[in-house]
């Protein structure tokens, strides 16, 4: 049960987290295109985004049986390292003060600023309004759908619980949204995006060693360490960031 549990969480884990932020970039979107043009479609146009988004997982996943286990954990574990890189990098930036914060008041209020300028139809249905709604929930929701896959590719045993962390973010970013009806600025996005990162490398790394034949030391064991790795050596990055932007500076 131990490699079971080592095994199981991180992957929860790391799929919710990275769903997380992916779910609350699209809301903050979404909350702009309803406040602005109006809920209906606004609405309409995310669920509709969700339903093709649900399409994708039931296509790929069906794909993904057909191909050598060991292939896909190679080819998976190398596309999730360089994902997870992609998100670390641009984390320790911010933590280092090179690259500012993501800040979701801000963008909420750029959106509706731009759909203000829109002239708003004049009947109940709005094109412009479904389209946006519907755009951002499938850009944002590809990454989730790529994520839980990457995640869950490597042992079948693992898709349902990262599907279970992707449905349990979509709820609580859902219920935030209902709730407070404002862009959920106050999430600590980077520090998501940080952890998220050094998760996404983790895998990464576990998963394009066992595709290659690497007989992990402890076996499912090994990813907790992994993560601590990652976790120390991008700490020291950040670190080594802020002395170079400091210098800079001066």
């Amino acid at each position: 049960m131990l490699i079971h549990w080592t095994h199981l969480w991180p992957s929860m884990l790391a799929s919710f987290l990275a769903s997380l932020v992916e779910c609350v970039e699209a809301l903050t979107v979404v909350l702009a295109v309803g406040a602005v043009r109006g809920w209906r479609s606004a609405l309409a146009g995310s669920a509709s985004g969700l339903a093709a988004l649900l399409l994708l997982v039931v296509a790929l996943g069906h794909a993904l049986t057909r191909i050598p286990l060991q292939k896909l954990q190679l080819v998976v574990g190398g596309l999730l390292l360089l994902f997870g890189m992609r998100w670390l990098r641009k984390a320790v930036l911010r933590a280092a003060g090179v690259l500012a914060l993501h800040d979701e008041a801000a963008i909420y209020e750029r959106e509706a600023q731009a759909l203000r300028e829109q002239a708003v139809a004049a009947h109940a249905w709005d094109k412009l309004a479904f389209a946006a709604a519907f755009k951002i929930t499938v850009l944002e929701g590809v990454e989730v759908v790529f994520i839980v896959l990457a995640i869950g590719a490597g042992r079948p045993d693992l898709l349902w619980p990262a599907s279970l962390g992707a449905l349990a973010a979509l709820l609580v970013v859902a219920a935030l949204g209902v709730a407070v009806h404002k862009p959920l600025a106050r999430v600590p996005e980077n520090t998501l995006k940080f952890a998220v990162g050094v998760l996404l490398c983790a895998f990464g790394t576990y998963w394009a060693g066992e595709g290659m034949g690497y007989a992990w030391p402890g076996a499912d064991g090994a990813i907790p360490l992994l993560m601590c790795a990652f976790l120390a050596v991008a700490m020291l990055c950040v670190a080594g960031c802020r002395r170079m932007a400091a210098g800079v500076a001066r």
